[in-house]
């Protein structure tokens, strides 16, 4: 089917509920807010005041919509004899992610348009736009959250495998969570808390509306499959629910500073957002599990149920629009900050004693969310075999659930405070989260408890459980856990880090942060899991090599911490230089501690490691020696009486020989 007719045959209820709701919503917010005010210096006139917000509202409407089509084809329609039903949705998707790219595209040049504050009219603006676009971080944001738009359109496009789609939502949903980044938030105090809370908010609400709507856009072409889709994105709403709820009331918190706060424009638009998630909520949990139970008898029920919460869900993505342009009464920065908060977003946090390393406490809500959910929903796992009758060694609970607590520790305690700002603590908390923290989670397998925890599906369509079997056996991983591979990740990447600008840029940017303790905790738990990991994955090399692997690598390791030690230039000078700590030490002499730290941190790990292994491969061949006396116990010994005999053929064979040869 083409993307025109696939549009043709779409519900308008639905688009037609969704845009009169956010974009009534959106001027009346705006015009109350006073952000279609004139500005009193650099104004850019009333034609991008106005249409700056409306182009904010459709772009974040346009990018939910495509990202739950996607989901919706990759993970939610039960699939049949054939593909029909996910094509169609990923045509959808292309149209509106067309509608997605264009109005992120003129949402980026209006956003330009109104900091330069130049009006659309002026003959600057087009000269100015090509010159200064990459040059301010909002802009250029916005621009690579508009190419991967492009990207998803064009994907979607082209889509024929659920494992594209599946690709594509992920994809969208990186872009759409970047925006995160242009919120209330640079410069404050809270910064990653505000940014955290901003890019888990977008994810609910993109996922929760999205969802939802591409349910409604295909409906008709669901038929009998509508109960089981709706059933499944039910699951998605909960979560995405959660998320909305909690990051919106941290955003809260953060933002209003005190309820005196409430009393502002900002605030009015918090408390009416506020009580539509609410009422959201109460709508999903009372009305839709009678609907879902009876969705085949009562179609008119379910239709109108959608209408209304879409037009909720609109009206909510209207005020967020507004909200994001509106001063929010706790200002965005201080008026006058210290250098490490301005480059950093955290305060100074002085001179480091030694009681700091256990109570110095500064939690990233982000990390210590991550943790609590991880553990549980492992507790969870548990549960479920415990109460089918199925037993859990309490070693590996115990082992993931210290991993975790450790993993918040290096991220919220001493570890990270002062890792900000000093290179070698900030080495401590690279060893703890690359090399302690999978050292613990790696043999509580994890992977092994979801495979026998979840649910499994029998229509061919991707659950939890089916997403990861197909990840446990991709030919990615399959070159990812080769052994060789996994080792240079891990250690490799390091010259590559600290010797290059990412070191300095993960010091400096939030995001680059982020991507940096990702890349630690991944390559160090797959680097473990090569080595001693018993969850399901491509087939492990023979302990020998893998022992000859680790000593390898930790050589290299070893070299990486002399070579540190050694350097005589300062490493990311463009920060510590800056930051200029009164009470710091003197830098290369902070480095050459950073070198030692890595040198001799991974003794105690790769010691650790080489015995698991040893052990491993003991119990490998005590487990063949076992299941070869139980063959032989079986067969009468039929395998050595086999050998004998050839040994009897070989002495027979070379008795013949030399009789002939004498002869």
């Amino acid at each position: 089917m083409s993307t025109a007719s696939a549009a043709a045959r779409t519900p308008l209820g639905p688009v037609a509920v969704v845009t009169v709701s956010g974009l009534v919503v959106t001027l009346v917010a705006a015009s109350l807010a006073g952000v279609l005010a004139p500005l009193v210096l650099d104004d850019p006139g009333p034609v991008v005041r106005w249409a700056l917000p409306l182009a904010r509202v459709v772009s974040d409407l346009s990018s939910a919509v495509t990202l739950g089509l996607l989901i919706l084809a990759a993970f939610l329609v039960p699939e049949r004899h054939t593909t029909e039903r996910r094509i169609q949705a990923s045509r959808l998707a292309a149209v509106t992610g067309v509608i997605w790219f264009v109005s992120a595209g003129l949402g980026v040049f209006l956003t330009f348009a109104s900091l330069a504050g130049l009006g659309l009219s002026d003959p600057e603006l087009g000269q100015q736009f090509l010159t200064f676009v990459w040059s301010l971080e909002v802009t250029r944001v916005l621009s690579i959250s508009t190419a991967v738009a492009l990207v998803v359109t064009a994907g979607a496009l082209l889509a024929r495998t659920r494992p594209a789609y599946a690709w594509l939502a992920a994809l969208a949903l990186g872009g759409i969570v970047i925006v995160a980044l242009t919120g209330h938030s640079a410069g404050s105090a809270s910064h990653e808390d505000a940014v955290n809370s901003l890019g888990v908010h977008l994810i609910g609400v993109t996922v929760w509306v999205g969802g939802l709507l591409a349910i409604a856009l295909m409906r008709p072409r669901i038929g009998q499959d509508l109960g089981a889709t709706v059933s499944r994105y039910s699951v998605l709403a909960g979560w995405s629910y959660a998320a909305v709820a909690v990051t919106g009331l941290q955003q809260a918190v953060i933002r209003l500073g005190s309820f005196s706060g409430i009393s502002s424009a900002y605030g009015a638009m918090i408390v009416a957002k506020t009580a539509i998630i609410v009422v959201l909520g109460i709508l999903g949990w009372q009305q839709r599990r009678r609907v879902i139970a009876s969705i085949g008898r009562a179609g008119n029920g379910f239709a109108r149920l959608i209408l209304l919460e879409l037009g909720l869900m609109a009206a909510a993505m209207g005020l967020g629009a507004v909200l994001g342009r509106t001063p929010p009464p706790v200002p965005d920065s201080e008026q006058s900050p210290s250098a490490v908060l301005a480059i950093t977003g955290f305060p100074d946090p002085g001179p480091m004693q030694a009681a700091d390393w256990f109570t110095a406490w500064r939690p990233n809500w982000l990390m210590v969310a991550i943790a609590v959910l991880a553990v549980a929903l492992y507790a969870v796992g548990v549960v479920r075999l415990q109460r089918r009758g199925d037993a859990w060694p309490v070693h590996r609970t115990i082992l993931w659930t210290l991993g975790w607590i450790v993993f918040i520790w290096a991220t919220s305690g001493a570890p990270d405070i002062w890792g900000r700002v000093l290179f070698s603590v900030h080495m401590v908390m690279h060893m703890i989260v690359a090399m302690v923290v999978p050292l613990l989670l790696v043999p509580a397998a994890p992977l092994t408890l979801a495979l026998r925890a979840l649910p499994s599906r029998s229509d061919r369509t991707w659950g939890p459980r089916e997403v990861i079997l197909q990840v446990v056996h991709s030919r990615a991983l399959k070159v990812l856990a080769n052994p060789v591979v996994a080792a240079t990740l891990f250690f490799g990447s390091l010259a590559a880090f600290y010797w290059s600008p990412l070191f300095e840029l993960a010091l400096t940017t939030h995001s680059g942060h982020l991507l940096m303790l990702a890349h630690f905790f991944i390559t160090g738990y797959l680097f473990t899991w090569v080595l001693i990991g018993i969850d399901p994955g491509p087939p492990k090399w023979s302990p020998a090599m893998l022992l000859l692997i680790l000593f390898a690598t930790i050589s290299f390791h070893a070299f990486f911490g002399v070579a540190l030690t050694g350097t005589k230039f300062v490493l990311a000078p463009g920060f510590f230089e800056q930051i200029n700590l009164p009470w710091g030490p003197q830098l290369l002499a902070d480095q050459e501690r950073a070198g030692e730290i890595a040198w001799g941190f991974g003794e105690a790990p790769t010691l650790i490691l080489a015995i698991l292994v040893a052990r491993q491969w003991f119990s490998r061949d005590r487990q063949e020696t076992v299941r070869l006396d139980r063959q032989a116990d079986r067969d009468d010994d039929a395998a050595l009486r086999a050998y004998n005999a050839r040994l009897g053929r070989l002495g027979d064979q070379t008795k013949n020989d030399g009789t002939k040869e004498s002869d």
